[in-house]
């Protein structure tokens, strides 16, 4: 097993919850916080460490909105 895979699975425990498509808006409100603390961390440094984890989490909350809370069409 290559050591990536190893600390993947020692560090899951602690951050699948963020990592992990929300289901319940539970879920949804544990990654808007995680997302706005990871904000303030890294704010306009888009060469810091935890930028790819600031995207993952971002596309999961549009995920949800997309499919839970569609904007309405005019028309």
């Amino acid at each position: 097993m290559s050591e990536i895979v190893k600390q993947a699975i020692e560090h899951w425990p602690f951050v699948s919850a963020l990592l992990r498509k929300p289901k319940t808006e539970k879920d949804y409100d544990i990654l808007v916080m995680a997302l706005d603390e990871l904000l303030d961390e890294v704010g306009e440094d888009e060469s810091h460490a935890l930028i790819g984890m600031l995207d993952i989490i971002g596309d999961r909350i549009e995920g949800y909105d997309l499919e839970h809370r569609p904007m309405p069409v005019n028309g």
